[in-house]
């Protein structure tokens, strides 16, 4: 159990496609890969005074990368796209993108 709300939301996905659902009022985060769906909209309700409608997660596992002979693996990372409410007022996180 995660107590801080800002150890769970990393950090906003900025992309067309994630700028383009902001319209329905469906925001894109990085979250902690150990927290959870209702720990993520504890999270986010307590960061930004919105009301979460749902909210659906996806694990990214890191992808191999090569630098000449060395391989490696870019970072994995949990992602979190969270619905508001009709009601709810929009992030103004964003209003400025």
């Amino acid at each position: 159990m995660m107590t801080n709300p800002h150890d769970i939301i990393m950090k906003p996905v900025v992309t067309e496609q994630s700028m383009a659902e902001m319209v329905e009022k469906k925001y894109t985060f990085v979250v902690a890969k150990k927290a959870n769906k209702t720990e993520i909209k504890k999270a986010i309700e307590a960061i930004f005074g919105v009301n979460v409608e749902k909210v659906n997660t996806m694990n990214y596992d890191g992808k191999v990368k090569r630098m000449g002979k060395h391989e490696g693996r870019t970072a994995s990372f949990k992602k979190a796209v969270v619905k508001l409410t009709t009601s709810s007022k929009e992030i103004e996180f964003f209003q400025g993108m």
